[in-house]
């Protein structure tokens, strides 16, 4: 059966949550991107994700959670910088890496020892939460590295061939477009693993040692089927040929995140065109975000 797509109302947030609860796989929106849910705890359930998406083991996935309460009721240590931080910012587009406890399976975390929580700021996703009772762990609900979802269509038209009778609730297009930030605070030092639009500013230092502790991290990611280009904007832009689909974002960061993921699609669904162009953002750190996921999209296939 394709997946269906449900306004949230009430009788559509229980069916999800019985669902969630028996072990089953449910897409709901976030402010950032939808996401696709499994019970955290359950690590059959979370193997679901890993095959609906066809997605490495080696890349880690997102909790979501209610509240800071339930975010400490699964840290092994909850620092005074992740207090800080979620006060200042949750519920919203912010993940926090923390040390985990057993009661995460290694699934969940790529077999590391960290695990990456994170409110979300959007109605649908917190009452789903309430109902379940459950962490929820929810990576962008589309397939391995391709571009992520902000609409439930996006969801049905990327997932519905590879998951029976998934439930989409549908809460209408995210608002801020693009992954969360990431910071790991598990160190003495918060680290910046993926930027986000609330621009922080994280003073550690990254290490490539050990498992992912963020998802996002790969090469190519958030990427369409056919070829991204980044045009440099301070060069003549390039001769056109047919098949060409050039993209020049808004000149204000927060409305190029929101639409970037949709018109990213948009190009890559039209049969017109072969090749996708992208004028490239402007520099400055309130582009960073965005700078980052276009830069992994136009990365080349490996072999």
């Amino acid at each position: 059966m394709p997946a269906r797509i449900l306004a949230p109302t009430p009788d559509a947030l229980a069916e999800a949550a019985r669902t969630l609860r028996g072990g089953g796989l449910v897409a709901f929106p976030t402010e950032t991107v939808y996401g696709l849910a499994a019970n955290a705890l359950d690590a059959r359930a979370v193997r679901r994700i890993f095959d609906a998406k066809g997605r490495p083991a080696s890349n880690p996935l997102i909790v979501h959670v209610a509240n800071e309460a339930a975010a400490r009721a699964l840290a092994r240590r909850w620092p005074e910088a992740a207090s800080r931080l979620a006060a200042d910012y949750w519920p919203g587009p912010l993940t926090l890496v923390v040390e985990k406890t057993d009661a995460i399976p290694d699934l969940v975390t790529a077999g590391g020892p960290t695990v990456a929580l994170r409110v979300p700021a959007h109605p649908v996703a917190l009452e789903l939460l309430r109902l379940t009772g459950l962490p929820l762990a929810a990576p962008s609900a589309n397939r391995s590295e391709e571009i992520s979802p902000t609409t439930a269509q996006h969801v049905a038209d990327s997932l519905g061939p590879f998951v029976d009778d998934l439930i989409v609730l549908d809460g209408g297009a995210c608002t801020v477009g693009i992954e969360s930030t990431v910071l790991d605070v598990s160190g003495n030092e918060p680290v910046l693993l993926r930027p986000g639009m609330l621009g922080l500013d994280a003073r550690g230092h990254s290490t490539s040692e050990g498992p992912a502790r963020s998802p996002g991290q790969g090469m190519r990611h958030y990427a369409p089927r056919k070829p991204l280009v980044l045009v440099p904007a301070n060069e003549p832009p390039p001769v056109s040929r047919e098949g060409d689909g050039l993209l020049v974002l808004p000149g204000r960061p927060a409305a190029a995140a929101a639409l970037l993921y949709a018109e990213l699609r948009r190009l890559d669904a039209d049969p017109r065109i072969t090749r996708i162009l992208v004028l490239e953002p402007p520099a400055g750190p309130e582009w960073d975000a965005i700078r980052d996921r276009l830069a992994r999209a136009s990365a080349l296939l490996t072999e």
